[in-house]
């Protein structure tokens, strides 16, 4: 059996009428009494008791019309549910996040996909740059989030926004005097360094510019992640270099200046994907950044 004769079927069966079922269907009769013809000869067994008024179920007919709704019933479904698929509108996105990546671009972005695809499940996963790339690889994720991202010839980088930097400084700090700050600002001072990580990141920026302005770099702490660093500046360890998101965490006892600096201006926020991967999906996301970058483009123009 297949789509097609059910729906024969099931008109023929409410009908009780091959005339009136072919006019439903928009069909000529004889050709719709082949169909039920073939069916019973398919299924070894007839399905109407013909009549001059029309048309009445045998009991094998009784027993398919209590089924055939069902499966007609699922197979639109099935119909529905791969045409949301195929545009992207069920499904998953395994998204490779990092610390200080959720305080500001990523979780509005997250939010927009979900209004406009609510049947799309998001799965999180706070990996490592180097972390997400391997998942990447692996087809855990279809899209990470992360800066600094080296050069990979399987993997896509594209940008997010850009960001400046800021100093984090504790409440009492001389420097809080200040409206902004230079690296000159912080030579010698005790400065808490994150990430430390194999791979270069923020910590290296930040050292290469102190090296290439002439000022001495004396390091504190070196930590793990964003939430760390800035809970040990408001801990007096010392101060920070961070960018501007990590002003939304909002630590008590934690004051943010600008930086100004000829060499960390401002830093990129990039996403990363597979090359092969042609997921709707992904592609609908991937849509939603580009007209979310270039929103915030006019704005500031």
């Amino acid at each position: 059996m297949d789509i097609k004769q059910m729906r024969y079927f099931l008109a023929v069966a409410q009908e009780g009428h091959f005339g009136r079922a072919a006019q439903r269907l928009n069909m000529a009769q004889p050709p719709l009494t082949r169909h039920i013809h073939a069916l019973e000869a398919q299924l070894g067994t007839p399905l109407f008791v013909r009549t001059p008024k029309g048309a009445t179920l045998t009991a094998a007919g009784q027993t398919l019309l209590a089924e055939v709704p069902n499966i007609l019933s699922l197979a639109r479904r099935a119909e529905e549910q791969t045409r949301l698929a195929g545009e992207g509108y069920i499904g998953r996105l395994d998204v490779g996040i990092f610390s200080s990546g959720i305080l500001n671009a990523i979780p509005r972005l997250l939010a927009s996909f979900h209004t406009e695809r609510p049947e799309v499940k998001i799965g999180l996963h706070n990996l490592s740059k180097t972390d997400q790339i391997a998942a990447l690889r692996e087809r855990r994720i279809a899209i990470g989030f992360n800066r600094l991202i080296p050069d990979e010839p399987d993997l896509v980088v594209d940008w997010i926004h850009r960001e400046p930097f800021l100093v984090a400084l504790y409440e009492g700090h001389p420097l809080c005097e200040r409206a902004s700050l230079t690296l000159a600002d912080l030579d010698h001072e005790r400065m808490i360094l994150y990430p430390n990580a194999p791979v270069a990141g923020l910590a290296e920026e930040v050292a290469a510019a102190f090296r290439a302005e002439g000022v001495t770099l004396r390091v504190e702490q070196e930590v793990e992640d964003v939430v760390t660093s800035i809970a040990l500046v408001a801990s007096r360890f010392g101060v920070c270099v961070t960018t501007e998101s990590a002003a939304n965490l909002r630590l008590p006892g934690v004051v943010y200046r600008p930086l100004k600096s000829r060499h960390l201006r401002a830093i990129e926020l990039n996403c990363m994907y597979r090359h092969d991967d042609d997921s709707p999906i992904l592609n609908a996301f991937l849509a939603l950044i580009r007209r979310s970058r270039n929103r915030r483009h006019v704005l500031a123009m």
